[in-house]
């Protein structure tokens, strides 16, 4: 992780309210953003977040963005990372896929550009 965006996540934590209850799931602690419970957000509080940026935007500019939800932020992830020249297998178990196909075949969008990037790379 890079140190600015660790700093990030520090000034995160130390800005939001102490929890009541510090909730442990599978053994972790320490989450980033918790919900009116104290519970860590899950996947529905940041759709509905990326829902209402993405309304504000189009609201303003007229060249639209597209909707994006957390799980286009995976894919967007392990391409960038495939991009970047991870390896393969250390991107599967990053992304949590059982299968090496998944993580190469489903998750990693590849284009004719990063093609000729690569030829011109070797």
């Amino acid at each position: 992780m890079a140190a600015d965006v660790e700093q990030c996540f520090r000034a995160i934590i130390e800005d939001r309210p102490p929890p009541r209850i510090e909730r442990m799931v599978d053994g972790r602690s320490g989450f980033l953003f918790l919900d009116k419970d104290c519970l860590p957000e899950v996947a529905m509080h940041w759709e509905h977040r990326f829902n209402h940026m993405v309304k504000r935007y189009n609201d303003i500019y007229r060249v639209q963005m597209p909707n994006i939800t957390p799980h286009v932020c995976r894919h967007t992830y392990c391409s960038n990372q495939a991009k970047a020249g991870m390896n393969p297998k250390t991107l599967q178990y990053l992304m949590g896929h059982s299968d090496i196909g998944v993580t190469l075949n489903t998750y990693t969008h590849l284009g004719l550009e990063d093609a000729a990037e690569e030829l011109r790379r070797m």
